[in-house]
């Protein structure tokens, strides 16, 4: 479900000081039973090794398949000359370089790792569409824990504000809700498998 965005703002995470000026574009949250005390973000993406999230439905297998077409036609997912200067890399203090739980640069799926702590990844990508971030954190509470999902999104040029507005129904209606569906089915079976 989408949260609202002063819940999210609540949280103890590095995101809202190192993304400060990156516009937060969604945030959606899953409430995950049980699990027992001190889960952590690794524990739960260890949970996840071998799914692929992109294929839980026909229509995100679909919509997914769709974006790397157009992707591939139109060069939306090549390299940006400069990307690499223009990554928030360069923003982590040494504080938060000796502090991650994984080294900043590392593959995350589509994204590279910027930093992540027990209860908070914060995952980048550059590409011609977007300079995109997505910040997962992991709290837990009373019944178990909850999983807040941020996507924060800085614009590349004029492009970005239309290919959003063309991808969120896409995003809000199909992809994300299935998502977080099957995540809730793993974390269900994994946790009651342990």
């Amino acid at each position: 479900m989408r949260v609202a965005p002063e819940e999210y703002a609540r949280l103890d995470l590095r995101a809202h000081s190192l993304l400060a000026g990156v516009p937060l574009h969604d945030v959606w949250a899953i409430d995950l039973p049980g699990g027992g005390p001190g889960r952590t973000v690794l524990e739960l993406n260890a949970l996840f090794a071998g799914e692929n999230l992109r294929k839980v439905s026909a229509p995100v297998r679909f919509l997914f398949g769709l974006r790397a077409a157009l992707g591939r036609a139109f060069g939306w997912d090549r390299d940006v000359p400069g990307a690499s200067r223009e990554s928030f890399l360069h923003k982590l203090t040494d504080q938060d370089r000796a502090a991650t739980l994984v080294a900043p640069g590392t593959p995350q799926g589509i994204f590279q790792t910027l930093f992540v702590s027990k209860h908070e990844s914060i995952g980048e990508i550059r590409n011609p569409t977007v300079h995109a971030f997505s910040v997962f954190s992991l709290v837990e509470a009373p019944a178990g824990y909850r999983l807040y999902w941020a996507i924060y999104v800085r614009p590349v040029g004029r492009f970005t504000s239309w290919y959003m507005a063309l991808i969120d129904p896409f995003r809000r209606v199909f992809i994300y809700p299935a998502i977080l569906r099957r995540v809730r089915e793993v974390w269900d079976r994994k946790i009651r498998e342990a």
